[in-house]
């Protein structure tokens, strides 16, 4: 059985009158989610999970024993030779995947350590919101140069620029560029909000700086999430598209791209994905962007789905219980966003409007594209 089999596009609610109705959505079983993985996927998951609790064993000790030179010596050589083990496994698993494309795993050993450093910014729980913000501009602009600066070819745009300098002349400056406008001229940026939101901006605004004719791409907006009040074992992803907005013909034979901060399951991606194709959709490909992934969801996404890419600028070992990436770095949509009060979640255009005057200016051309988007 496939998984556009456990779609469901129709799903009851109970109302006040103790009738139902049906609402339009979509939910995608964690169960359906993990039938995909292979058994030698299984086996190097369980690896890793084995290696991680013996980690928190570490970090146990640690806690208990900060006043102990000794213990926390010892404890703490023992998480980083088990961290250099769970590097090496996770290298094993996904150097022979031509669809997973790590950082660390691509790029020269003379990068590792910007990228090193900007995650444990990330993670850090005193990095402030403004400064959050900042680095996770600064991990898609190097996201956006792995997955497009590798591919482009040897042939180069000319930027000419106009220069603040008019003496004894006005000047101009000339500077080359990858020429990757065929790679980026399809593109649609496909946002899984809320955490999506801003990570797609900053992609759409990567492929217009890039760009030879300053291409802004089309947005489709998903509402999208998974109820945190179940577990891993039994999660559920829920796509409604009446809170979505999209046109199902800009999708079709384009190059969607997807960028989210953290990539735990993978389930919200998959639920998008195989609606569309239920849809009758073929993209050309699909590219999927994470500052921080699970190896777990990873695998799933590229089980799942055909044609697609996934980037991910720091791979992460496993999974808790209520499916959050461990160690990861907390919720990441609320980190960049801010916490919505759950009687009066923001729309869109609020949560466009919270980023500010700075945000909203460096990225206009976005935010006209989205309003259109959503306002029609």
């Amino acid at each position: 059985m496939s998984i556009d089999d456990f779609l469901h596009t129709k799903v009851l609610q109970a109302v006040n009158t103790g009738g139902f109705i049906l609402s339009n959505k979509i939910v995608l079983k964690a169960a359906d989610l993990e039938g995909f993985l292979t058994e030698e996927d299984k086996e190097n998951i369980r690896r890793m999970d084995d290696l991680y609790s013996e980690a928190i064993k570490s970090y146990r000790q640690l806690s208990v024993g900060k006043t102990n030179p000794s213990l926390v010596k010892r404890e703490t050589e023992n998480i980083i030779e088990l961290y250099d083990k769970m590097g090496s496994l996770m290298q094993e698993v996904t150097c022979g995947e031509d669809s997973i494309k790590v950082y660390s795993f691509q790029m020269p050993q003379s990068s590792h350590g910007e990228v090193s450093r900007l995650i444990a910014k990330l993670r850090d729980t005193r990095t402030a919101h403004d400064e959050f913000v900042y680095y996770v501009q600064r991990a898609f602009e190097l996201l956006f140069n792995l997955a497009y600066g590798s591919e482009a070819s040897v042939s180069k745009n000319h930027l000419i620029v106009q220069t603040p300098v008019n003496q004894p002349v006005q000047n101009y400056a000339v500077h080359k560029i990858p020429d990757i406008d065929a790679l980026i001229k399809d593109s649609v940026m496909c946002v899984m909000l809320r955490g999506a939101l801003l990570p797609s901006m900053i992609m759409s605004k990567e492929v217009q700086e890039y760009s030879s004719i300053g291409y802004v791409t089309p947005f489709a907006l998903f509402k999208i999430k998974r109820d945190d009040t179940k577990m891993k074992e039994d999660m559920e992803y829920v796509l409604d598209l009446d809170k979505s907005f999209f046109d199902l013909k800009s999708l079709d034979g384009k190059d969607l791209i997807f960028a989210d901060p953290m990539n735990a399951t993978g389930g919200s991606l998959v639920t998008i994905v195989k609606y569309l194709s239920e849809q009758g959709i073929k993209p050309k490909s699909i590219k999927v962007f994470n500052v921080i992934s699970a190896l777990k969801g990873t695998l799933q996404i590229v089980r799942s789905i055909e044609n697609i890419t996934c980037y991910t600028l720091w791979m992460d070992p496993v999974l808790n219980d209520a499916a959050y990436i461990l160690p990861g770095l907390g919720d990441a949509g609320d980190r960049l966003n801010g916490e919505d009060q759950d009687e009066s979640p923001r729309n869109i255009i609020q949560l466009i409007a919270d980023y500010g005057a700075n945000l909203a200016s460096l990225y206009r051309s976005q935010v006209r594209e989205i309003e259109q988007t959503v306002l029609g």
